[in-house]
């Protein structure tokens, strides 16, 4: 479990192809020496598990359907990763409620510079419309934030200065890819009614 809280980015040291189509990713980091095998980190907002750590680097592995459903299959060694390690009992929510399960990945389309921040908006798939509420929470890159305006199979998120100096959204760009997860308790409450629809027909 996270809290969409990024605490900082790693840099993609090294990709590397696993037999059957998986991919392993070695990414440096000031936390490294203190990971431990088997620990779940967030890489952009998909949880993966510590499999090798030294000094500098921890490495994790993507499996095929993680390929599929996220953009770690996109990154380039030089890429940087916003990264958040598993919160625990003494850590605050100050996000929201996140699973490091990415659901889709959207595009980014429009990245407008406002006076104190910036505006970006990104387009998803529309099967997942029902999942977005405005000034509801959503997970961008691992990051929690709030939506700002909806429409149709869009939304636009406002992004602090702090928030764009200290994640990997300050390198972005217009048809960029982005992990997307929605929020869970809206998922349940979404497939619950779903079922109370299909049971009363």
């Amino acid at each position: 479990m996270f809290t969409g809280i990024v605490q900082e980015t790693g840099k993609i040291e090294a990709i590397k192809s696993l037999n059957g189509g998986g991919q392993e990713t070695i990414i440096s980091c000031s936390f490294a020496d203190t990971c431990h095998i088997d620990e779940s980190i967030a890489v952009n907002g998909a949880c993966h598990t510590v499999t090798h750590f030294d000094e500098n680097t921890f490495t994790v592995q993507s499996v095929e359907e993680t390929l599929r459903k996220t953009s770690m299959g996109e990154l380039k060694e030089g890429d940087f990763v916003n990264l958040e390690r598993s919160m625990t009992l003494q850590t605050g929510i100050e996000g929201h409620m996140v699973q490091g399960h990415v659901d889709i990945t959207g595009t980014i389309i429009t990245m407008e510079k406002e006076e104190t921040g910036w505006l970006i908006g990104i387009e998803f798939p529309e099967e997942f419309q029902n999942l977005i509420v405005g000034r509801g929470s959503i997970t961008v890159e691992g990051i929690s934030l709030t939506i700002a305006r909806e429409e149709a199979n869009t939304f636009v998120v406002a992004i602090i200065p702090y928030t764009w100096d200290h994640t990997n959204l300050q390198y972005k760009k217009i048809g960029d890819k982005v992990n997307l997860e929605f929020d869970v308790i809206g998922k349940y409450v979404v497939k619950y009614l779903a079922s109370i629809g299909r049971d009363s027909l």
